[in-house]
């Protein structure tokens, strides 16, 4: 599933709404009767749609709670409901692939943060961000110790709330129980970039031969979920260990991976 309005505005909490998306559609009842309504106070509008006056009052004079605001957002750069078979939906779907296997979303800030690695450098990153519309920095670039991240300059949050709702974990990644559905509506392309990015980021490679081994501390639904995924993308073999997925040397070849 892309992101939709209402799955966006469920990532966020709210002291006063059980379901965000419920104030969501409040807020969105107060414009309305505003705009058809313009002489009409907090309390008389309050009281039309079953409202407190105190919550309709900062509605009313330029307030936005925070799950309208990133749902703004997300319509401004194209993130709600892409074209399946759009560029933008298609590197909504790359950029899962970068966090699912190499990076990661604050459970806090809902910041998306892709580390680096052996296959893996800054620029292809930064350019799976760019896909999306979001200039990038690079974070710990200098620091020994820390893994060199590429992070939104911009709009993260809301970008980073976009994943969750593709599938990506916010926090831990070990608590994921499958593996992203999103991920098999892709067209076929985009579903064999996936799995490129995903290798590149996760793999081991073997000197004295092609397999190449995915070791994740994940669920063994997840893990059996993204074994069935490659096995399906590269119509080769792909087994599944304890803790191991092994990528057949003919699935190999068959992604164009070196």
């Amino acid at each position: 599933m892309q992101p939709t309005a209402q799955a966006l505005a469920r990532t966020y909490s709210d002291r006063e709404y059980p379901d965000p998306w419920e104030k969501v559609l409040d807020y969105r009842r107060v414009q309305g009767y505003a705009a058809e309504h313009p002489k009409h106070g907090r309390t008389r509008v309050g009281n039309a749609l079953d409202l407190p006056p105190s919550r309709v009052r900062g509605w009313l004079n330029d307030g936005i709670p925070d799950p309208v605001r990133g749902i703004h957002t997300a319509i401004d750069y194209g993130w709600l409901d892409p074209d399946p078979d759009g560029d933008t939906a298609a590197g909504l779907v790359e950029l899962l692939a970068h966090i699912l296997a190499g990076g990661s979303i604050t459970n806090q800030t809902f910041v998306p943060a892709v580390a680096t690695g052996q296959r893996v450098g800054v620029d292809e990153i930064e350019a799976a961000f760019e896909r999306v519309g979001v200039e990038t920095t690079v974070r710990h670039g200098t620091t020994d110790g820390r893994a060199t991240e590429v992070i939104p300059v911009a709009d993260g949050s809301v970008l980073g709330r976009c994943l969750v709702t593709m599938g990506a974990p916010a926090g831990d990644k070990v608590t994921l129980d499958s593996f992203p559905s999103t991920v098999w509506d892709a067209p076929e392309s985009v579903q064999r970039s996936f799995a490129r990015i995903y290798i590149d980021h996760r793999a081991r490679i073997y000197p004295e031969k092609r397999t190449m081994v995915i070791q994740e501390k994940r669920s063994r639904d997840y893990l059996e979920g993204l074994r069935e995924f490659l096995s399906t993308v590269t119509d080769e073999s792909v087994t599944l260990g304890d803790r191991n997925v092994t990528i057949s040397a003919d699935a190999v070849r068959e992604l164009g991976i070196a």
